[in-house]
Parts: structure tokens; C-alpha cells; sequence
């Protein structure tokens, strides 16, 4: 891979990651169409690409973060006073997140194999992936109820968020599009949906690119892997914080009818490609 293909990944990265198109099954297309072969550098670089988007979430969403991370250590000592007064939003949201970030740790490690794997035969599940995405993202709009802010939320919504986005270690599934669909069938609002989704993103997407991070060393030619790595990471942190600026505001007004074509689109393209080569 040399830079100007991975500025290209890096662009692809930062675009889907947030927005609900899949970033794992545009980069596999992107790979393909690049001519870069499957390798555990090429798998290294798709993990930890994901970093540079998980920086341009903690700029974007710094104040809020702070703010969570204060109240959320401040309850423990109110939790463990067994004081009668309820937690405030920020304090709920840290629960809520660590709660959420549970499922989607352990079935990332207990799976790290199979998603491997995968990652080394991409299109078809890429195709099939999105696919299914297209008719989650439809589904959960065609049939979300919304009447509920951040504010209402209970530990039981992002219990079930976070096991959705175990979807989303698997090639094709969209992490935001799977997390913000579960969260509107919770009765969410899509922008309560889309603000807890990306929150709730950001432990696990460390944690996946923290352990990739310790693969790298066993790479060869690591060297000259770093700088191709880190044109893809800024390209991705600078397009990604730009993406959640856009799918924030889009939301306010507009429903995820759109993505669900564009995935539908793109899956029934990919596995024509795939039977036809």
C-alpha cells in the first residue's frame, strides 16, 4: 500500500464510519478496487485506521466526555454512600456506556478469529452485511415510535444497544447504522440515537485498536508501514469529525430512508461483482 491509497482509505474511513453505510465494507470495496491484496498488515491498517475516527469523536465530543467522566466518578462515591438522590444525565450516561461497551468487548475478543477470517474473503460478506443493514436501517425508521430523549433512557436501552453492536465486528455491518437502529427501536429520537451510538463507540473502538496496536510489532517492515498508517489516521480523524458535524445536523430533520437505498445499492453491487469475477 503506498500513501496515496491510504489518504483514499483514510478518506473512506472518516466518511462511513458515523455515517450508517458500513465503513468496514466500503474499505474491504476500497481495498479490492485499490488492488491491495488481504494480509495481516492490510487487516492491521482497517483496525487501527479506526483510531483516527475515535480521535475526531473525543474532539468533537470532548465537553460532554469531560463532563461524563466527572459525574460518572463522582456517583461511585454517591453509589457507594447509598445516597437516596438520583444520578444527574451526565453520571446516567456514564453507566449507560460502560454497560453498553460490555457485550461488544467480549464477543470482539471471543470472535477476533472469525472476524479475521472473514476480513481475508470480504466481498461476500461485505455484500450480504450491507444488505442487511439496508433493511435494519429502513425497519428501524419505518417502524420507530420516537418518545424519548437522552434524558429517558434506562440501563435496559443500552443494555440492548450494546449488544447490537456486536453486529458491527462483523465485515459489512454498519457500527453507527446497527446502534443508532436499535436505539430508535428503543423509542429514541434519531438524534439521541446518533449522540448515544457515537458515545458508546468510542471505548470499544479504543479497545479494538489498542490490541491491534500490539500486533503491529510482529509485522515486518514496520517501518515502512508507520507512515502509510498515519496519512490514513489523519486523513480519517479530519473527514470523520467532519461527518459527525454533517449527520448530526442531518438527522434533526431527516429520516435514514437514504442510507438503507444507498446500502441496498452497493450490497446488490458488490455481489453481482462477487459471482460475476
Amino acid at each position: 500500500m503506498n500513501l496515496f491509497q491510504s489518504f483514499l482509505l483514510g478518506i473512506l474511513q472518516g466518511l462511513t464510519e458515523f455515517i450508517p453505510v458500513s465503513s468496514s465494507a466500503h474499505l474491504l470495496i476500497g481495498q479490492r478496487l485499490l488492488g491491495i491484496p488481504a494480509s495481516d498488515a492490510m487487516f492491521s491498517f482497517l483496525v487501527l485506521v479506526q483510531l483516527g475516527t475515535v480521535l475526531a469523536l473525543i474532539i468533537y465530543f470532548w465537553k460532554d466526555l469531560w463532563r461524563i467522566l466527572l459525574a460518572t466518578l463522582s456517583s461511585i462515591k454517591q453509589l457507594t454512600r447509598h445516597d437516596g438522590k438520583m444520578l444527574n444525565l451526565d453520571a446516567r450516561l456514564g453507566w449507560y456506556i460502560i454497560i453498553a461497551t460490555i457485550p461488544a468487548l467480549i464477543f470482539g475478543y471471543l470472535l477476533k478469529s472469525a472476524v479475521e477470517t472473514l476480513f481475508k474473503t470480504p466481498l461476500l460478506e461485505a455484500g450480504i452485511r450491507l444488505l442487511i443493514t439496508a433493511v435494519v436501517l429502513a425497519l428501524a425508521d419505518w417502524l420507530s415510535r420516537p418518545h424519548l430523549t437522552l434524558e429517558k433512557m434506562t440501563w435496559l436501552d443500552a443494555l440492548l444497544i450494546g449488544i447490537a453492536q456486536v453486529l458491527a465486528v462483523f465485515p459489512g455491518a454498519s457500527r453507527s447504522g446497527t446502534t443508532i437502529s436499535a436505539g430508535m427501536a428503543r423509542g429514541l429520537d434519531r438524534p439521541s440515537a446518533a449522540r448515544f451510538a457515537f458515545l458508546m463507540a468510542i471505548p470499544v473502538m479504543l479497545a479494538a485498536g489498542g490490541y491491534q496496536a500490539l500486533d503491529l510489532f510482529k509485522l515486518s517492515g514496520l517501518g515502512a508501514f508507520l507512515p502509510v498508517l498515519a496519512v490514513g489516521f489523519a486523513t480519517a480523524a479530519l473527514v470523520g469529525w467532519l461527518a459527525i458535524k454533517w449527520l448530526l445536523n442531518y438527522l434533526n430533520k431527516h429520516s435514514l430512508y437514504i442510507f438503507a437505498l444507498y446500502c441496498a445499492a452497493l450490497g446488490v453491487t458488490v455481489l453481482i461483482i462477487q459471482y460475476v469475477k
